[in-house]
């Protein structure tokens, strides 16, 4: 028989053996854990298209078919684009449901998807109502906007009846309350439906480092705006393409991944080259691309 000395040794080897087992297998499911909380959005992730300002002198249909030349898959609508001849270049704004399914339709048949539109409103509810049956009638999920001070409450409200978020567009200082982030962040407070779509060539205009309105509007982000500026603190000039101007994407990109931001990045010129934005567009596209060191797009003819 094994002593009494012997048999604690062995319960207190085969204890400090389960222990160690169980410290183990705790240290590896945290270290699991802490990897999948530090992983970051992969790029793919982004959806990736144009805003259609960006060919705001084309009508509609012709819009769409240069957002399909750059190879894009998303585009971002405004409401007072022309609809096109067939629908006697009405603005969107203004056309009957009928109408607004045809130009839906013409969406799906280019193979894009239109999850948001860029929408003016007014002073008062009927004017927002009317652009929430727009977007409401193509099915985009956002809405770009810029509601003033005293529509706050009301778009909001708006918006949670439609089931469609706001995402609060920024221009620079002297023209658009929302030119400071801080200014974003105040209107979302209070305002489950907002949140934000930071234009990135706007902040330089205003002397504000896109990068540290990013930080700022860090998980309240629905969409971006990629555009470029040439120079700080001047808001007479307009934008560059991206990747030629003053904007550190490099540094934006990486932040975007820190966030694990999922969202949407659409390409935006205000810019009218001649004979049009496309050849930027495409220029963009492949800068994307290539900093993110992903797969060149093929461009179709």
């Amino acid at each position: 028989m094994k002593s009494k000395y012997q048999i604690h040794l062995l319960t207190a080897a085969v204890l400090s053996i389960v222990l160690n087992g169980c410290f183990s297998l705790t240290l590896s499911a945290q270290s699991g854990t802490k990897k999948a909380a530090d992983k970051p959005a992969k790029a793919v992730d982004w959806k990736l298209g144009v805003a259609l300002y960006t060919f705001s002198s084309m009508s509609f249909p012709e819009q769409l078919a240069y957002a399909d030349s750059a190879s894009l898959k998303y585009v971002e609508g405004f409401v007072f684009a022309k609809s096109g001849k067939e629908l006697k270049d009405t603005v969107l704004f203004k056309l009957s449901p009928a109408g607004i399914q045809n130009l839906k339709k013409k969406v799906a048949d280019q193979g894009l998807k239109m999850e948001s539109i860029y929408v003016i409103g007014g002073k008062n509810i009927a004017d927002w109502k009317r652009d929430f049956e727009v977007a409401k009638a193509f099915g985009v999920k956002y809405v770009t906007a810029e509601p003033p001070r005293n529509m706050w409450d009301s778009v909001d409200s708006l918006a949670g009846i439609y089931g469609i978020k706001v995402a609060l567009h920024n221009h620079w200082k002297e023209n658009s309350i929302y030119w400071h982030p801080d200014s974003v962040l105040a209107a979302l407070k209070g305002h489950p439906n907002f949140g934000a779509c930071p234009d990135l060539g706007h902040y330089p205009k205003s002397g504000i480092n896109p990068l540290d309105a990013l930080k700022k509007l860090d998980g309240k982000i629905i969409g971006i705006h990629l555009k470029d500026i040439a120079e700080y603190n001047n808001n007479k000039i307009q934008d560059v393409p991206v990747g030629t101007g003053v904007v550190d994407f490099p540094a934006v990109f990486a932040e975007l991944k820190h966030q694990r931001f999922n969202g949407y990045v659409m390409f935006e010129r205000d810019t009218k080259e001649q004979p049009n934005n496309l050849t930027s567009l495409k220029q963009m596209v492949n800068y994307y691309y290539k900093t993110l060191d992903l797969p060149r797009p093929f461009f179709p003819k």
